[in-house]
């Protein structure tokens, strides 16, 4: 594959060309077992990963407001108010008003949406978590500073 890049090439690469290519490179790899995590959940259980975190939340905190979903699956609220009709259209989840204030909406899980969670394989993260938790603590710090910087680099 280099080969074929440098062969391409009209410009002779620097070692930082390369290192940047390498970067990109990886980060799309990593985007991409993403991809093919979520195509897997939908076509094997009918949901996309957010939505999937959404249960994983539902079930480890219960019933919650859409606000509080969001904060703790790192999305937008709008973002997650589509996310739960979506799950609430499948039978996943319901809306719960407070019979004193009906503005407020707790989102409860479903039988469904509770079976659903113990059939459905972790989350790509875990894997990810549990081969690092096999790692050096000092190889495990080198990640963690190089993904700080990457996060800070996109602004997230």
């Amino acid at each position: 594959m280099i080969e074929i890049d440098q062969k391409l090439s009209r410009k002779e690469k620097t070692e930082q060309d390369l290192q940047t290519e390498e970067l990109n490179r990886q980060i799309r790899r990593l985007m991409h077992a993403e991809f093919l995590y979520s195509k897997e959940l939908d076509r094997t259980y009918n949901v996309s990963s957010p939505q999937l975190s959404c249960l994983r939340v539902l079930d480890q905190y219960g019933p919650l407001p859409p606000s509080q979903i969001a904060r703790l699956i790192l999305l937008k609220s709008s973002t997650v108010t589509g996310i739960i009709d979506r799950l609430e259209y499948k039978g996943f989840v319901q809306r719960i008003r407070n019979s004193r204030d009906r503005r407020v909406i707790m989102i409860e899980m479903t039988e469904k949406g509770e079976e659903l969670v113990k059939s459905a394989p972790p989350p790509l993260q875990k894997k990810v978590l549990d081969h690092m938790a096999e790692l050096p603590p000092e190889e495990m710090e080198r990640i963690i500073y190089s993904l700080r910087i990457l996060n800070e680099m996109f602004d997230i």
